[in-house]
């Protein structure tokens, strides 16, 4: 992408408009989306902007799956969707993407790490589709997303058991106990809530957190079956 430099810019923001591959009408828009709120220092952090990019990019990898899968039913493109969107992999994406090189957070934080956190990764990815999406429309946001996605889509053989469904299959199979959920902590603000939560089965436990019980439900499931297999 040759362009001009904007005086204005940042060369925070000028190498996040590279890696989107898109030049931003209104700059403010990214600048928001790259900001993590240990950072806002007055401004805007780019929590609302993951809220609109949460919505954009369900609709964009849904619409994909549609196209892809031709033949799937509902259950099973409703279980890539949730796989494609779930927070590992969202984190995964924003790494290959370089997103965590050009992530504003706080001096201390970054000294600890925060820029590579899956929560913080996965966040901003959401931001920056919802930067996309407000500033261009849905075409800059489904190509950014189609970019990003297509190696996880390839890999996507066939559509993945959600984890609570195949932890539960797994005790059934064995004559066990169903698999016992326990919130173990909420923190932080109540307009950003994080819940962690423990799954015990078999005398075996997995934990998980997430910005949701169910995400986080999700994510000690997979931990589990991890431990188990």
């Amino acid at each position: 992408m040759t362009r001009e430099k904007r005086p204005a810019f940042s060369a925070r923001e000028d190498a996040a408009e590279e890696l989107l591959g898109h030049r931003f009408a209104r700059p403010e828009l990214l600048t928001e989306a790259l900001t993590h709120r240990s950072a806002a220092r007055g401004k805007g952090s780019n929590e609302r902007l993951e809220f609109v990019g949460d919505r954009v990019l369900g609709l964009l990898v849904a619409e994909w799956l549609a196209e892809r899968f031709p033949n799937e039913r509902e259950g099973a493109l409703g279980r890539r969707l949730a796989a494609l969107v779930s927070q590992p992999v969202l984190a995964g994406i924003a790494e290959a993407a370089e997103l965590s090189q050009v992530i504003d957070v706080a001096p201390n934080e970054a000294k600890a790490g925060v820029k590579r956190r899956a929560t913080v990764l996965a966040d901003a990815l959401e931001a920056v589709i919802g930067a996309l999406f407000l500033d261009g429309g849905l075409g800059p946001a489904r190509a950014f997303v189609r970019r990003a996605y297509e190696p996880v889509l390839a890999a996507q053989a066939s559509p993945p058991k959600d984890p609570k469904t195949a932890l539960q299959e797994w005790a059934q199979a064995r004559g066990l106990d169903l698999p016992q959920y326990v919130l173990a902590e909420r923190h932080g603000p109540p307009h950003a809530p994080a819940f962690s939560i423990v799954v015990s089965l078999a005398g075996r436990t997995g934990s998980g957190s997430a910005g949701t019980k169910r995400e986080a439900e999700r994510m000690a499931a997979a931990e589990l079956l991890s431990h188990l297999s």
